[in-house]
């Protein structure tokens, strides 16, 4: 996969740029446009693809309509011939709540790759955005999801066969990157009644929170060329997909403030995974302290050298090293 340049620079043109949907009142340059009659602009940054996957891979894919009112889909991965039963990993998708798919083909190769490598049945969720949808839209059709998956366990419909004869209901896993991490963990706070399920963990790969207070890394984190995620960015993301009105310290986006996140659920196992040149490695690092104070059984990774979203934006020789490293990390968790 070639490397997918972004450049989240917030536009200094804001409210300035006039058409028949008036200004412009929220813009990330070349990634989303918010217009003041609610019109929203997203340029196609990156290319949608089927879900055929490279035969070599040894993997089946499908997109399947979860629930048609929402228009909620996803599209599954599974090993063909696998040996025995193979744990699930329901998976969001990162983009600031606000950009991204399932379709992406950064994310149909991390996921494919993920399926074959690391050895699971993976369940990619393709959420509705902000600031169409805020928050908390995407956490509903993160449980919608999982309610969608229980019912396949029940009833073992025989067009879901392919991917459902082959799956450990019993090792389920929620997982995502950047705002797919938080998705993963609000839902994971949220989620009861999941018999036959069996909720073994959670996977969160660069999770994005805030808070008002800067840290040191937001302050002062070198970024790599083309980061994906830079502070002003960040700070936009939050502002089109948080309720109207709230501020960076609402416990969506900062689960350990008051009233946060970490303190209520049966997360399971919580592997984070963490980005040493990203701009969210402190509060990841704060997130998981917070998390081990309350109880939780938490591992972290961090990856050297590398910055947020490597795994799915970079193709440099230090991002595939480090994502090799991811891999081996999940299977290793997936599978203890």
């Amino acid at each position: 996969m070639a490397a997918i340049s972004l450049d989240p620079r917030p536009s200094f043109q804001t409210g300035k740029s006039q058409n028949q949907h008036g200004a412009v009142i929220e813009e990330i340059e070349g990634i989303i446009k918010m217009y003041k009659d609610g019109h929203v602009e997203r340029p196609p940054l990156v290319p949608a693809v089927s879900c055929a996957v490279s035969p070599e891979l040894g993997v089946a894919a499908k997109d399947v309509v979860l629930e048609k009112f929402t228009n909620l889909w996803a599209r599954l991965y599974a090993p063909s011939r696998p040996a025995e039963k193979l744990p699930l990993i329901v998976y969001f998708h990162g983009g600031g709540f606000c950009v991204g798919s399932a379709s992406w083909i950064c994310y149909h190769d991390f996921l494919s790759n993920m399926a074959s490598k690391a050895g699971s049945i993976i369940v990619s969720v393709n959420y509705r955005l902000a600031p169409e949808n805020r928050l908390p839209a995407a956490y509903e059709d993160g449980l919608n999801a999982i309610t969608w998956v229980k019912q396949q366990a029940i009833s073992g419909a025989h067009d879901q066969s392919w991917w459902s004869s082959r799956c450990n209901f019993s090792s389920m896993f929620l997982a995502g990157d950047s705002a797919g991490a938080n998705i993963a963990h609000n839902v994971a706070t949220r989620l009861g009644g999941l018999k036959p399920l069996c909720l073994k963990g959670t996977i969160l790969i660069q999770p994005f929170i805030g808070g008002e207070l800067r840290t040191e890394s937001e302050k002062h984190a070198f970024q790599p060329v083309g980061s994906a995620l830079t502070l002003p960015a960040s700070d936009a993301y939050w502002r089109l997909a948080l309720p109207l009105g709230a501020n960076r310290d609402h416990n969506w986006c900062n689960p350990i403030g008051k009233g946060g996140s970490t303190k209520g659920g049966d997360f399971g196992a919580v592997l984070v995974c963490i980005s040493d040149m990203d701009i969210l490695k402190d509060r990841n690092l704060e997130f998981c302290s917070a998390m081990a104070r309350e109880g939780k059984r938490v591992e972290k990774v961090i990856y050297r050298g590398v910055g947020h979203a490597f795994q799915v934006l970079n193709n440099s020789q230090i991002s595939q090293t480090r994502k090799s490293e991811m891999m081996n990390d999940i299977k290793a968790f997936i599978h203890q």
